[in-house]
């Protein structure tokens, strides 16, 4: 499994593309590169993924009983919009207008790796939502999701 790091400023042109760092490009196997699909992230972003991390996510969203409605509505909230994209010959890819407009984006923006994925944010929501997370919340919600203690590692 790729795993992505990192923090990115990008620029989107008039037409809504941008050219897609060479820092992310890197971390990619050479195969992974080539397509992605784009889709709405839960915070108001958008995450790119590779196809390698895309295709088993699919599977087991695509598998949701369709009978029940729970399943079935997060089904189609999740796959709404995911759009399959590739880089031009010049390495930018194109936001779809109605992803950009969901995302809020203008022109500068922030690609963040987030293991095995990318999420792409406007850089002032960006700002905003990292800004509102104080050292002292950020180490409350660590302790939360990892279980704090001497050894994170045994929780």
């Amino acid at each position: 499994m790729t795993t992505l790091l990192g923090e990115y400023a990008a620029t989107l042109d008039v037409r809504g593309r941008f050219l897609f760092p060479v820092g992310l490009k890197n971390q990619l196997p050479e195969p992974e590169r080539e397509r992605f699909v784009i889709n709405r992230g839960f915070e108001t972003c958008l995450t790119l993924y590779p196809m390698k991390t895309w295709d088993p996510l699919f599977a087991k969203v695509n598998g949701l009983n369709e009978f029940d409605p729970k399943q079935r509505e997060f089904k189609r909230a999740f796959l709404n919009g995911a759009t399959y994209v590739e880089p031009d010959a010049a390495g930018r890819i194109l936001l779809p207008p109605t992803l950009k407009l969901y995302a809020e984006m203008t022109k500068e923006i922030v690609l963040m790796a987030s293991g095995d994925k990318i999420e792409i944010w406007d850089s002032n929501k960006y700002k905003q939502f990292f800004d509102s997370i104080s050292s002292d919340a950020l180490s409350d919600l660590g302790n939360q999701v990892l279980g704090g203690g001497s050894d994170p590692l045994k929780n």
